[in-house]
């Protein structure tokens, strides 16, 4: 696959994004590849658990600026269907049988929030910054948002969606969205403690005990709420203010609404 790269080794996968001079920003191509990827590797009796791993300074930025310039001009119905498919993505990799961890060795920017929400467990460099940057172009993190919510919780994301603040490895870690925070010299042997330790557990119980959390957790996502998600992207990127936050972005300007 051309923007990632998938190892399998000692029953362990690695899902690698390869696209470090876009900082493993995501398009229509990353969001297919990685929704096969997941859905491929958890039915695959040789894997055991799956790493979720990027090259370069950024884990991931978001949205590929080309794409978002495609966006900004598509209709409600065309944002409809696109952003039907990310969120198709997120919850094949949330709903993965298999345990996921997610390697953090950079920056994690909105929707890249939404990739470490959806795994089960993440370890993070100590210099990686998070951002939830939506509401900056006039948007909102509807897709991801019943993900970072479950992985952060109600009260950080009233904090984090409506100001749209950088923080700190050592406070995602302290409000729950990361579980480890380690210098990157020693990230690896972080990940392939918590590796180890679901390889060594019985199988079929991990997967049972995945489910049991999702089960018990708050509010089912189901197509109901994924459906609310898609519904709310799609009418924001449509309205006026959406548009013109995307373009005011993309054109390195202001937007209107800051005079």
């Amino acid at each position: 696959m051309s923007n990632l790269s998938v190892t399998v080794q000692a029953q362990c996968a690695t899902v690698t994004l390869t696209r470090a001079e876009l900082r493993n920003a995501f398009n229509d191509a990353v969001i297919a590849e990685l929704t096969q990827v997941f859905a491929e590797l958890g039915q695959r009796d040789d894997v055991r658990a799956i790493v979720l791993a990027a090259e370069g300074t950024a884990f991931c930025a978001g949205a590929d600026l080309n794409w978002m310039r495609r966006m900004a001009d598509y209709s409600r119905a065309e944002n409809r269907v696109d952003a039907g498919r990310l969120a198709e993505m997120l919850r094949v990799l949330y709903a993965c049988p298999k345990p996921t961890v997610a390697r953090v060795q950079g920056d994690v920017v909105a929707g890249g929030m939404g990739l470490v929400a959806c795994c089960d467990m993440a370890v993070s460099v100590d210099t990686a910054a998070y951002c939830l940057s939506e509401v900056k172009l006039g948007l909102i993190p509807a897709t991801i948002g019943p993900y970072v919510v479950r992985a952060m919780g109600a009260r950080a994301a009233h904090r984090y969606f409506l100001t749209a603040e950088r923080f700190s490895a050592a406070e995602a870690q302290r409000i729950g969205f990361v579980h480890e925070v380690v210098p990157a010299d020693q990230l690896d042997a972080k990940v392939e403690q918590l590796v180890q330790a679901l390889i060594s557990a019985g199988p079929a119980a991990v997967r049972a005990c995945k489910q049991l959390v999702q089960e018990v957790a708050e509010q089912a996502i189901d197509a109901a709420l994924i459906d609310r998600t898609v519904q709310g992207i799609a009418d924001i990127r449509a309205s006026a203010e959406g548009k013109e936050g995307v373009q005011s972005f993309l054109q390195k300007r202001k937007p209107n609404w800051l005079g």
